[in-house]
């Protein structure tokens, strides 16, 4: 069965996305090949690396509905995480709410206007 193996960050900035990332999420970031490109590390154990590269058009329109392919990323504390993200430049894109059975979700724009979303188990929300 095909499952996801590597996702990619499109940046108007590297250097400011490379801050964002690594400040709210510590991620490690590390310069690859001959174009801008760079390798992410997204921590140890099983999950999911991928890479930053410059952004070759327009970034996404802010403000419009979830209608893309988000990463979500599990979070310990979804409104910690928020704050963070705010305080790094990062801005919600639609607030917290519910899955029951399973956590509490929300969805953020990074600094270069990439859309992602944030997961805190628990499975009593309703």
């Amino acid at each position: 069965m095909p499952r996801p193996v590597h996702f990619e960050v499109h940046a108007s900035d590297p250097e400011r996305a490379i801050t964002f990332y690594a400040t709210v999420f510590e991620w490690s970031f590390e310069r690859w090949g001959p174009h801008p490109y760079w390798s992410i590390t997204t921590g140890n154990g099983s999950g999911l690396d991928g890479g930053l590269l410059q952004r070759e058009g327009p970034p996404p329109e802010k403000g419009a509905a979830v209608n893309a392919y988000p990463l979500t990323m599990e979070v310990a504390e979804l409104d910690v995480t928020v704050r963070e993200i705010e305080q790094a430049g990062g801005t919600v894109a639609e607030g917290k709410s519910a899955v029951p059975g399973v956590g509490w979700l929300a969805y953020c724009w990074d600094t270069e206007g990439n859309l992602f979303g944030l997961l805190e188990s628990d499975p009593s929300a309703e």
